[in-house]
């Protein structure tokens, strides 16, 4: 994909019931099941550059709160950044949507299960919606 277009049917919102500064993506109008919520571009980091035990990896900790495995063969190991409200979505073992790393620099999430207006919509950190492999941080 080379273009992108900002999202119509969802917002960013904060959710003071998950903590200070907690952010989420809601939806503003029903969204169906198959229908793509967003596509967003990514800025691809070298893994090592995040995660490691270099000064750089030490300073750039928090963006690890932000990223996903790039799973799309390229020569070095990435992290993607995703634009958009990509890297906004919050993780659940029961998801409403799911992304799909696309090459060479783009993520798609996409509804799994029918999402009602207002609603949060979520996403597996996993990356496979029924992956129940334990996420690294403790869940609410």
């Amino acid at each position: 994909m080379d273009r992108f277009r900002p999202p119509t049917r969802i917002e960013v919102r904060r959710d003071t019931t998950k903590g200070r500064g907690a952010r989420g993506v809601y939806a503003l109008d029903a969204i169906s099941v198959g229908d793509v919520i967003e596509t967003v571009p990514v800025l691809l980091i070298p893994k090592s550059h995040i995660f490691g035990t270099s000064d750089l990896a030490r300073n750039a900790a928090r963006i690890s709160w932000y990223v996903f495995a790039w799973k799309v063969p390229t020569n070095r190991e990435y992290v993607a950044l995703a634009l958009g409200y990509g890297s906004l979505y919050n993780h659940s073992f029961t998801p409403n949507a799911r992304y799909r790393c696309l090459a060479p620099d783009s993520i798609e999430f996409s509804c799994i299960k029918p999402i009602a207006p207002g609603q949060e919509i979520y996403v597996n950190y996993n990356g496979e919606p029924d992956d129940l492999t334990p996420v690294q941080f403790p869940l609410a």
